[in-house]
């Protein structure tokens, strides 16, 4: 069970992010009027998924190293950058990014610069996912 839950954790978080930026927040903008109040929704989204984010990464940080075990586990050597990396981006977005577009700073700018953070944090999840997957039991 212990050698899943590193699995289970990485798919959550992929997923998440997933459903959230690629479905969810796109299904808003169409189909709410108004896109001040879809971008209010989606900002709500994705300060919740900031926190799933955070989860998951300090889940799989706890994983990374069984209690009393001098070494880490086989998936956390090259596993640790995507999770630490992961986490890293969706607190700036959360904290650095998401401050200036609700206070409407250079709108294009911003939100690009969430874009291209919130994508990476996708491939950080995805890369752990397949990372994890490769040496699935």
């Amino acid at each position: 069970m212990y050698e899943r839950l590193p699995i289970f954790a990485a798919a959550l978080w992929w997923g998440s992010l997933s459903a959230i930026g690629f479905m969810a927040v796109p299904m808003l903008f169409a189909n709410l009027g108004n896109p001040t109040v879809a971008g209010n929704m989606a900002a709500k989204l994705f300060a919740a998924q900031t926190w799933v984010t955070v989860a998951c990464c300090v889940v799989l940080l706890l994983l990374s190293k069984r209690r009393h075990a001098e070494q880490e586990e086989g998936w956390a050597k090259n596993g640790l950058i995507f999770v630490i990396g992961g986490l890293l981006l969706a607190l700036l977005v959360q904290y650095g990014v998401s401050p200036r577009i609700v206070a409407r700073q250079d709108l294009r700018l911003w939100h690009t610069v969430g874009t291209v953070m919130y994508a990476l944090q996708w491939v950080c999840a995805a890369g752990l996912l397949w990372l994890l997957g490769k040496r699935a039991p």
